[in-house]
Order: structure tokens, then sequence, then C-alpha cells
């Protein structure tokens, strides 16, 4: 069995993972910083916004692909790769070290919670339904 429509996602959240991440190294090359934060407020956000991702991403993702290869429709899975995308873009557009929630944060975390939540439902249903 191959995993295609995780995999599309997976590889697109890669993407992201890379984004961020040169993101941090941008900022660490401009401040001189190479090992931890220094204290500068915006490295540490920016840090922040990569560990997140790295945090909640890979079991995402997983389970989604778990969910896959359960036989979950095309459509659930697309409506989880979709949230988890979106959600892993506004995210770290609204992460900030000055406001505790701001409406992306929000949408970001709402999104990725909820991709996480339906791929554990479709396992479920699979497993103790079928």
């Amino acid at each position: 069995m191959t995993l295609q429509i995780t995999a599309l996602y997976g590889a697109l959240l890669g993407l992201i993972m890379i984004a961020l991440s040169f993101y941090v190294s941008s900022l660490r090359g401009k401040t001189g910083i190479s090992i931890g934060d220094g204290g500068d407020m915006a490295l540490q956000e920016r840090m922040r916004r990569h560990g997140n991702f790295t945090e909640i991403v890979p079991m995402a993702v997983i389970l989604m692909g778990l969910a896959e290869m359960q036989g979950a429709g095309s459509g659930w899975l697309h409506c989880v790769g979709l949230l988890l995308v979106v959600g892993r873009l506004l995210h770290p557009l609204g992460l900030s070290a000055t406001k505790i929630m701001s409406p992306l944060r929000m949408a970001g975390s709402i999104g990725t919670t909820l991709a996480v939540v339906i791929s554990i439902v479709l396992i479920l249903i699979s497993v103790l339904g079928g």
C-alpha cells in the first residue's frame, strides 16, 4: 500500500519546515548567535515557531498515515492534510512574544488540533468498529 495522500501533505509540510529552519538560520547569521538564543527575543520567537512545528507535525503525519493505511477515505485525508498545512502556515504568523494569543495563532492551533483529532477518530473507527 502506498500512502499517496499522506506523502503529498508530508512533502508540503516538509517545505514549510525547511522555510522555518532557514528563517531561524538567517537570523543566527545576522546576530552571530550560534547556540541558543543569546537573549535575542526575535531569535526566540523564530526558534519557537520552528520548535512548535517540529513538536506536533511528525505525530500528526504519522497519525494521518495510519488513518490512510486503515482505509480512511480520500476526502477525510485531504481534509486532515489541508487542516495541517493551513494550520502550520497560520500558527507561526500569529506567534509573538508580545501577544499570548492572536487570531492567526489560534486558527493555526485549532486547525492542527482538528487534523490530529480527525486522524485519531478515523483510526479508532477502523480499528474498533471494523
